[in-house]
């Protein structure tokens, strides 16, 4: 029989906190998820492998059991042993469902349930006094990601994801002026799940939002930055004329009150131009000519 180290399937140490194992396991369920996966065997037998492991190390009574008898041998994953040398009679019971002989051995003749499912990498529940309340919601996190200019002008976003092996399809409407890191609660028995679904968001472009304030960096020519011009630029709220002072100097910035992120309150920020001077990709001759008239009578 081949021996299973269960730490090494999850990536973690055999010192691993039970929110460090919960959350090696999500990442890894998430990898190999048959939606991700189609077709591909090798996933498949990948994901067993990390449900087994999971089934274990987070059941406080199988890893005890599991870890008694790891720490008397030094095994390796995959290294095969007899376990008649170490006490143990094999004999299927079939119990143990999808996981391998090794598991059997130890829990089979235990009333084995699987424990979890495909909801453990959303759910979060709330318990109360070391008990779940009869109150108490199901809840399940998870993430939806939207850009700088959807979470300005809200939109809506058609998502489709499995919780409990249902595939779920949900149309979101992303309020206006939501801000990263909020959660957007969604009311899960309208999608034949009991509880509720939260949607923690994440802006693509938020690196350039600080608090309410937005920042961007325009490229200018040498002439505009010198003798200063106006220019059309893109705003979140609709294009702006914009005029550049004359003898602007690379890197300074320029600030557009209440051309910022608006938030859900009302509240709005300021946009903040950041300018670079730059050549264009090709110069005429002419203007390479003009060029050097200026370098010689600089």
């Amino acid at each position: 029989m081949k021996y299973r180290d269960y730490y090494e399937i999850l990536g973690v140490d055999k010192n691993a906190s039970q929110k460090e194992i919960k959350s090696a396991y999500r990442k890894l369920a998430k990898k190999y998820h048959p939606d991700l996966n189609q077709g591909d065997s090798k996933a498949q037998d990948k994901l067993k492998e990390i449900n087994e492991a999971y089934e274990v190390l987070s059941d406080k009574d199988k890893k005890q059991k599991y870890d008694t008898f790891g720490s008397n041998y030094d095994f390796a994953n995959g290294a095969n042993f007899d376990p008649s040398q170490y006490g143990y009679t094999y004999s299927s019971t079939g119990n143990s469902g999808n996981f391998s002989d090794f598991f059997d051995m130890f829990f089979g003749n235990s009333n084995t349930s699987g424990g979890f499912s495909f909801s453990d990498i959303f759910s979060d529940s709330k318990f109360g006094k070391g008990r779940r309340t009869k109150e108490t919601r199901q809840r399940y996190n998870t993430e939806v990601e939207v850009s700088l200019e959807e979470a300005y002008n809200g939109s809506n976003k058609s998502i489709s994801f499995y919780l409990n092996n249902k595939q779920i399809n949900i149309d979101l409407k992303i309020p206006a002026g939501i801000t990263p890191g909020k959660k957007i609660k969604v009311k899960g028995e309208k999608y034949g799940v009991l509880g509720d679904i939260y949607f923690k968001v994440k802006i693509s472009g938020a690196d350039n939002l600080k608090g309410l304030d937005v920042y961007e960096s325009l490229d200018i020519y040498p002439w505009q930055a010198a003798l200063g011009d106006s220019v059309t630029v893109k705003t979140l709220s609709g294009r702006i004329k914009l005029k550049i002072p004359k003898n602007i100097k690379g890197g300074s910035k320029l600030r557009i009150q209440g051309k910022g992120f608006k938030d859900m309150k009302k509240n709005t920020g300021d946009l903040y131009i950041k300018f670079n001077i730059v050549n264009p990709e090709k110069l005429s001759e002419e203007q390479i000519k003009l060029y050097e008239e200026l370098k010689s009578i600089s």
